[in-house]
């Protein structure tokens, strides 16, 4: 992994690329809407200078090697659409836990599963990572969808695990094994530049 700049990787339909200063007004549409954050362990972004702020906190994140964030980009317009995360990588133990978010306009529209297939070739084929983790509220029935058809299997039940805006939240744990990503798919993402 070369730790200079992050990789962007190219889908039929999208590019996951650095998130960068001239994306705030797209970041804080996605991060400050009310049911993308529904899920999320943080509360909505109340700003823009919260959004400025948090992207400044993935540039320094990447830098001192603790996440992998993508903005997820039309490649008709380069539009931030979402984001896409590996975060606490472990490369003794060869695993990372995964996160997404999607602008609530993009919905319905197969852009996270896109998304997803991409970022787990990448990181089983090229970061050579073993297992990714996810941790999803229970009541996000299309995020428990969305890892379920990519081959999460559901490995744990944390009851009351997050408090959000006086929230209590559980949180179901899923892991994805690289041999059984694998046996299940072909590596179809390699425009990694």
């Amino acid at each position: 992994m070369d730790w200079e700049r992050l990789p962007t990787i190219n889908t039929s339909r999208l590019s996951l690329r650095s998130i960068s200063a001239e994306d705030v007004d797209d970041f804080y549409t996605i991060y400050s809407n009310l049911e993308v954050m529904r899920y999320w362990s943080t509360p909505p972004l109340a700003n823009k200078d919260a959004a400025s702020k948090l992207i400044n906190e993935i540039r320094d994140g990447f830098a001192r090697r603790e996440l992998l964030k993508w903005g997820i980009a039309l490649l008709t317009d380069d539009t931030l659409i979402g984001t896409v995360t590996l975060f606490h990588p472990d490369f003794t133990h060869r695993r990372a836990e995964i996160g997404y978010a999607l602008g609530r306009a993009h919905w319905r529209q197969g852009y996270m599963r896109e998304t997803l297939r991409a970022v787990l070739d990448y990181a089983f084929s090229v970061l050579d990572l073993h297992r990714i983790e996810a941790d999803v509220d229970p009541r996000n029935t299309a995020s428990v969808r969305t890892l379920e058809r990519l081959g999460f299997q559901r490995e744990g039940y944390l009851r009351e695990r997050w408090q959000v805006n006086g929230e209590i939240q559980d949180a179901l744990f899923y892991g994805l094994l690289r041999p059984d990503w694998e046996a299940a798919n072909n590596s179809t993402y390699n425009d990694y530049a």
